[in-house]
């Protein structure tokens, strides 16, 4: 019997690296999609495609040499996707096409053509989850995942195939640095978590990791909070 198969987009850096790391040290064959300097640090026997994600011919690509090199999926990790946070009044057309086409439109459409490739009882895993201090445009690109996953868990549930989210909540990943942002700034941001740290990208890995395995068989519908208790509000 071959070893499970899995297929992460937005997988060279951050939390898809993480999770491609490791999947693969768990005996995992593993495929990342990406752009830029695609292979930087990916663990030996990592593959990696070039695909923008906004990009419907580079999605078809992508899933073509998963099928080339894994004949089907075990797991299908969409966690591609990007920030650009920003008030309503400073967001122009440009920022908020390119929330919806990569964040729904090119998640929405790398899952419709990998399905044939989805094993029976296969797993499904979206990364969701945006504060609504990062703004209205980037909220609601991130926000209309979690009915669109429910939407799928319901729709793929004959061929039990389960589809669900994880929500990070502040993780220390390279795309805060992308958006101007401070390592010293992120460090602070712990003094506002309930566990006291800032999240790591292997704290979600773990997670889209319980969620395809067997131990996560009853599992559907679900947007699993990964946040260091984030949204916890207590009285004394």
């Amino acid at each position: 019997m071959s070893a499970p198969a899995a297929l992460i987009t937005g997988g060279t850096s951050g939390i898809g690296k993480a999770t491609a790391e490791l999947l693969h040290s768990r005996g995992y064959r593993v495929m990342v999609t990406g752009v830029g300097d695609l292979a930087a640090g990916l663990p030996e026997g990592v593959t990696a495609v070039e695909a923008n994600a906004r990009s419907l011919p580079d999605i078809d690509r992508a899933i073509d040499q998963a099928r080339q090199r894994f004949g089907s999926l075990d797991l299908l990790f969409l966690n591609a996707g990007i920030s650009r946070p920003g008030l309503i009044e400073s967001t122009d057309e440009a920022a908020f096409d390119a929330l919806f086409d990569i964040n729904v439109k090119g998640n929405f459409f790398t899952l419709q053509k990998a399905l044939p490739l989805l094993n029976e009882g296969a797993a499904v895993v979206f990364t969701v989850g945006a504060g609504e201090g990062l703004g209205p445009a980037m909220t609601a690109a991130k926000g209309a995942l979690v009915p669109l996953m429910r939407a799928l868990a319901l729709e793929l549930a004959p061929r039990r195939i389960r589809v669900n989210a994880v929500s990070p909540g502040l993780v220390d990943t390279p795309a805060y640095s992308k958006m101007g942002i401070s390592q010293e700034m992120v460090d602070s941001w712990a003094q506002d978590i309930p566990l006291g740290r800032v999240g790591a990208p292997a704290d979600i890995a773990e997670a889209v990791a319980f969620l395809a395995s067997a131990a996560a068989s009853h599992i559907t519908g679900n947007n699993l909070a990964v946040s260091g208790g984030i949204g916890i509000h207590s009285r004394p």
